[in-house]
């Protein structure tokens, strides 16, 4: 048999060698150890720093982050999705709810100020800027069998993977399995009800570089995956590098004007400040 022998199965010393070669490596899509970031907002030390990390077009990520936590996501080049699941990381049977996140604050578009809830009545985290305004609590994510009908492909292994199996994924990387994804927010991507019920995606692509800062007022598990909005019109399979920045933070004060914004906000603020009285 011709071509590169199989170092792995031939030569386990070559092998190994060949792995250890690959020291320092580095690639725009990968986390960053330590975690280093050269823009960082004023204030902001780097030693606060815990997570620095760009996801690949149909990547995902997961990590613990601790409440007061900042998380900067950034679309780099105008056509990253990023769909998020959130977990109480101390009890994840808590998490994400979009339907109340919608219902509570009378309000399904996303943006600044607004809130995440949980199914508990509780604030998981605050969006404290926003330079997109074009994101989605409709629609959650593609799954194996619509990447299937759409690009041929949907395996997760494959050249299409949907963002539900990134999710499980991720979600795996702490004890949880595919019952514990649940439906989730699309950032980066955005859809407009029209009059008569009919959901308009709003796509793009946009110009590179929008920001999204969330600010996490519990201790959460988040999982983010970056694979194409599931009502994406386009035939080909469209995705771009997302990058998260995250940095320790204050915990929200009782005067933050987000906290106090609304008196449905207050109360899940509340709900949320009992939780951690206990």
């Amino acid at each position: 048999m011709s071509g590169t022998p199989d170092l792995t199965l031939g030569d386990p010393k070559a092998a190994r060698d060949h792995a250890r070669a690959q020291g320092g490596t580095r690639v725009e899509t990968m986390p960053v150890l330590p975690p280093v970031a050269d823009d960082l907002p004023e204030g902001v030390a780097g030693q606060d720093l815990v997570w620095e990390e760009t996801l690949a077009p149909g990547g995902y990520a997961s990590r613990r982050l601790a409440r007061g936590t900042r998380l900067r996501l950034i679309d780099k080049a105008g056509d990253a999705c990023a769909s998020l699941n959130i977990f109480n990381a101390e009890m994840p049977t808590e998490r994400l709810n979009v339907a109340d996140t919608v219902k509570v604050q009378w309000n399904a578009y996303l943006g600044a100020g607004k809130l995440l809830l949980s199914d508990m009545g509780r604030v998981m985290a605050s969006i404290l800027a926003d330079s997109a305004g074009t994101h989605d609590t409709f629609c959650g994510v593609s799954n194996a069998a619509s990447n299937a009908r759409k690009y041929g492909e949907g395996r997760n292994s494959g050249a299409f993977p949907s963002g539900r199996d990134r999710l499980i994924l991720g979600a795996a990387k702490h004890g949880l399995t595919r019952r514990d994804v649940h439906p989730c927010v699309n950032l980066f991507k955005g859809t407009k009800i029209e009059e008569g019920g009919a959901i308009t995606p709003i796509i793009g692509p946009f110009a590179p570089g929008r920001e999204v800062l969330l600010r996490f007022e519990m201790d959460v598990i988040l999982v983010i995956a970056n694979c194409p909005h599931v009502l994406d019109p386009r035939a080909e399979w469209n995705s771009t590098p997302l990058r998260a920045t995250a940095w320790r933070g204050a915990i929200t004060p009782e005067a933050d004007p987000v906290r106090n914004a609304s008196p449905e906000g207050l109360r899940a603020f509340l709900n949320t400040e009992d939780h951690y009285r206990r």
